[in-house]
C-alpha cells in the first residue's frame, strides 16, 4: 500500500459487545464520523442492530464471532477483523452481562469466574489482540466501558463491583505502560442507567427520565477519542443531568 493508498483508507473501529444499546449506538456514530466497524459479538443475531447502524452511516462492516468466556476467540476475531479490513484505530470493549444480585458470602464459584471472564479477562484478551499493533504504529485508542461500581464494594450487587474494579485496575495499568507508546487507554465510567430495553421493562411503569440516551453517551466515546495527546483523560465519568450522583 502507497502513502496515497493509505491516506485514502478509513479508520477501523472494532466493538466488542456491539448489542443493540450502547453498542448500536457506539457504531452509529463512529461510522457517522468516517471509521468502518469491526464487530464482535458471541452471535450474529446479537449484533445485528449494530451492523444495520453502521451500515446506515455508510460503514463498511464485518461481523466476527467472539466469546469473552473463550478469550482466544476474542483475540482471533480482531485478528481476523484486521487481516481484512486493516489495522484497527479504535478498540471498544463494551462486553456487559445481567446484574446478578447476592450477598457477598454467598457469590457463587462459577458466576465469579463469569463476571471474570467478561469483564477482566476478555478485555485482557481484547487488548493483546489490537495494542501491540497500536504500539509499534505510535497512535490508537482503546476505551473500556466501566461503571461507578468500579469506585466501591456492594453489599447487594457484588459480582458486578468486583468485575468493574476489575476492569479499572486493567485499564489504568495499560494506560500507564503504553501512553509513552501514543496509546490513548480511557475506561468510561457510566454513572447511570442507559434508555435501553431492558432497562425499560426493569423501571416498568416507573419515571423513566433518568436513563441516559445512548446516542449521547457514544457522543461522549467518540469526544474521548478525539482528545489530543496534550490533554488525554484515562477516567471519564457519563451521567445524565438528573442523575443524583453516587460517589
Amino acid at each position: 500500500m502507497n502513502e496515497e493508498d493509505d491516506e485514502m483508507t478509513r479508520p477501523v473501529c472494532a466493538i466488542v459487545g456491539a448489542g443493540e444499546g450502547l453498542g448500536r449506538a457506539l457504531a452509529a456514530r463512529f461510522a457517522t464520523e468516517g471509521c468502518d466497524l469491526a464487530l464482535v459479538s458471541r452471535t450474529h443475531d446479537g449484533s445485528q442492530a449494530a451492523i444495520d447502524a453502521a451500515s446506515e452511516n455508510g460503514a463498511t462492516v464485518t461481523f466476527r464471532a467472539g466469546d469473552a468466556m473463550k478469550p482466544e476467540s476474542i483475540e482471533g476475531a480482531l485478528n481476523d477483523a484486521a487481516a481484512e479490513m486493516g489495522p484497527i484505530d479504535v478498540l471498544i470493549y463494551n462486553v456487559r452481562d445481567s446484574f446478578p444480585r447476592c450477598a457477598p458470602l454467598d457469590i457463587d464459584y462459577g458466576a465469579l469466574e463469569v463476571i471474570l471472564h467478561l469483564e477482566v479477562i476478555g478485555a485482557l484478551a481484547a487488548a493483546k489482540a489490537v495494542m501491540p499493533g497500536m504500539c509499534r504504529r505510535g497512535h490508537g485508542t482503546v476505551i473500556f466501558s466501566g461503571a461507578t461500581a468500579a469506585l466501591r464494594g456492594s453489599a447487594t450487587h457484588p459480582l458486578y463491583a468486583i468485575g468493574k474494579f476489575g476492569l479499572r485496575a486493567l485499564s489504568q495499568s495499560l494506560a500507564k505502560a503504553h501512553a509513552p507508546d501514543g496509546v490513548h487507554v480511557v475506561n468510561i465510567r457510566l454513572d447511570c442507567d442507559l434508555d435501553t430495553s431492558l432497562m425499560r421493562e426493569l423501571y416498568g411503569d416507573n419515571d423513566t427520565s433518568g436513563l441516559a440516551n445512548p446516542d449521547a453517551v457514544a457522543g461522549g466515546y467518540w469526544a474521548a477519542h478525539c482528545q489530543p495527546k496534550g490533554a488525554w483523560s484515562n477516567e471519564i465519568e457519563l451521567r445524565p443531568f438528573t442523575e443524583s450522583w453516587s460517589i
